[in-house]
């Protein structure tokens, strides 16, 4: 039984197919999760069946500052993560990584500025 509240969005054949191209063309879990309207979760259960290898998230080391701006103005690592392209646990390592300290799960908000942070 699935839960309620929950919409299931199937995806075609000829969809997974272009799902399936536009990964090895260098699109991201999360970006075609947002394309096709998907949990990156669901994206990544397409790939295996497909027996595409997943890619590890690699955060782009340039977008540290805007990165840390997104977050340090409320928004979540899952919503930071969708503007830079990759998973939540990518943006949490490179933030941390660079002394911005993470909040607790379900707090927004900060008076720290993204410079400072990260040392800028």
């Amino acid at each position: 039984m699935r839960s309620l509240g929950m919409a299931q969005t199937l995806l075609r054949p000829e969809q997974v197919d272009d799902l399936v191209a536009q990964y090895r063309e260098g699109a991201t879990l999360v970006e075609l999760a947002s394309r096709f309207g998907v949990n990156r979760r669901t994206v990544a259960m397409h790939l295996t069946r497909r027996e595409v290898t997943i890619r590890r998230g690699r955060f782009d080391p340039a977008r540290i500052h805007e990165a840390a701006d997104l977050y340090l103005s409320g928004l979540t690592l899952v919503e930071v993560g969708v503007k830079v392209g990759v998973g939540p646990q990518a943006v949490r390592q490179a933030l941390a990584s660079h002394g911005v300290v993470i909040r607790p799960g379900g707090r927004r908000g900060s008076s720290i500025t993204a410079s400072a942070a990260v040392g800028g």
